[in-house]
């Protein structure tokens, strides 16, 4: 089994930022897909998948590009290699500007940038039989190796762990992790300089990834190639990778080594992404190890906001954070972000204004927290007006009283009507001027039982008042 922490001499002097000229060097890259609309397909909108890229790739090095699905990971992966025409930019291959290039042009330096596709079914035509699928790429460049493409064919496949023997199979007889092994050696047939992955072990078993990491860990040591990985399995990054991109939104916001970028993250985002890497022994999980669940959405690519993209998601984001884009800066060496307020570094905007997430908060708890107030002070009104005058609250259930039984008017006895009388000067008249303003309050804290009780009784002689 191959050391997979073990790199070779020159991935480890391209990881310093010393040595050689960067094999590739990318500046500004942008890509947008435009939106269209109706029969003359007029224009309405972009979706910014690449925005503003740069980073360079040296000799031998191999640079991780890890993100969450639909950060452009792929589409970065693409135009490096040509497949797509960037919006903006600058790609640079050994020094030669190749962003605009034409395809007679580009048809030479393709030898020199080779892709593995991310999908091992649909990446291999069905039609064709393995020997046909790795030995097109000597067809199309011309090229003849010594001993005929045969032999070469049948070599290439014994490198990447195949039987040459099945030089005439055909795709479906073999499986996910064997098909990518000849996407593989479709890749290395013209010897290139530069291997672009674009997740190589996402759609394989757990037990093939590991086969498939080691078989590209050991071409590198034995060819000299230079990789760039795109994955988002932080694990796999992590064993193969020199430096580690991490994307977000499109756009590039930590870039530093493998071991500086997992010891001490410096954007939020990343450190995010950190936490929630699997623990075999959760016993083992710290305090510098705890979970971090961000709140929302991914905002979309269509429109994204303003300022860092990342600050409708992160704990940090200030005001500043909402107005300007932060630049990718090296606050460390060797060790890039684009962060106004990192996490293991020196804040780049101090006494800023205060929390976004903090405003929104105590926005949200301010209904909140007066609410239990006034419902003390208004449960506490009537409980003080108690014991000053008990007459007014016992003549407030009669007036209450007096609604529902308003239709029952068949009571027309003499002694009934006597008795009205002295009801309606004694108790309707104070009700009428002292307890008619908190009769509403009084009934709405719905007023002792007691009380009710006690005016019950003289409530049969009002009875007769609405008939007046």
């Amino acid at each position: 089994m191959t050391d997979l922490n073990k790199k070779t001499p020159a991935s480890a002097a391209g990881s310093d930022g010393s040595g050689s000229e960067p094999l590739l060097k990318v500046e500004g890259l942008v890509k947008h897909f435009p939106i269209t609309k109706g029969v003359l397909k007029r224009k309405v909108g972009a979706v910014q998948a690449v925005d503003g890229l740069t980073f360079d790739v040296r000799p031998g090095e191999t640079l991780g590009v890890v993100g969450e699905s639909g950060c452009g990971k792929s589409t970065m992966g693409r135009l490096v290699t040509r497949l797509l025409e960037p919006t903006g930019g600058k790609v640079e291959f050994q020094g030669r500007d190749i962003t605009h290039m034409s395809a007679g042009r580009l048809r030479p330096m393709r030898r020199d940038i080779q892709m593995i596709f991310q999908d091992p079914y649909g990446s291999l035509n069905p039609r064709h039989t393995v020997g046909g699928i790795v030995g097109t790429p000597f067809r199309l460049q011309g090229v003849k190796p010594e001993g005929g493409v045969k032999a070469e064919v049948q070599r290439l496949l014994e490198l990447v762990g195949l039987n040459p023997e099945h030089y005439n199979r055909y795709p479906h007889e073999f499986s996910g992790g064997q098909r990518q092994r000849i996407g593989i050696a479709r890749a290395l047939a013209l010897k290139p300089k530069l291997v672009v992955a674009d997740e190589p072990v996402s759609a394989l078993d757990v037990s093939i990834q590991a086969q498939v990491v080691n078989l590209l860990d050991d071409l590198q040591q034995e060819l000299g190639l230079t990789y760039m990985i795109i994955a988002h399995d932080l694990s796999v990054i992590r064993h193969v990778s020199d430096r580690i991109a991490v994307m977000y939104l499109g756009k590039i916001v930590e870039l530093a080594d493998r071991n500086s970028l997992y010891e001490a993250p410096m954007h939020p985002y990343t450190k995010a992404l950190m936490s929630a890497v699997p623990v075999p022994d959760p016993r083992r999980r710290g305090a510098k190890s705890e979970r971090i669940l961000l709140k929302g959405d991914v905002p979309s690519p269509i429109s994204p906001p303003s300022g860092c993209r990342f600050h409708t998601r992160c704990w940090k984001a200030t005001q500043i954070c909402a107005t300007t884009e932060p630049p990718l800066l090296q606050l460390k060496t060797g060790h890039q972000v684009a962060c106004h307020h990192p996490e293991n570094g020196e804040d780049q905007a101090p006494g800023d204004a205060p929390l976004v997430a903090d405003v929104i908060t105590v926005k949200s708890a301010e209904p909140a927290a007066e609410k239990p107030e006034a419902e003390k002070s208004v449960a506490a009104e009537p409980v003080a007006e108690k014991p000053v005058s008990e007459k007014p609250v016992a003549a407030e259930p009669v007036a209450v009283a007096e609604e529902p039984s308003a239709p029952e008017e068949p009571v027309s006895s003499g002694e009934t009507e006597e008795a009205a009388e002295p009801a309606s000067d004694d108790a309707a008249e104070p009700a009428s001027g002292d307890a008619a303003e908190p009769s509403s309050d009084d009934a709405a804290a719905s007023a002792s039982d007691e009380a009710a009780e006690e005016s019950a009784a003289p409530s049969t002689g009002t009875k007769a008042e609405p008939k007046e």
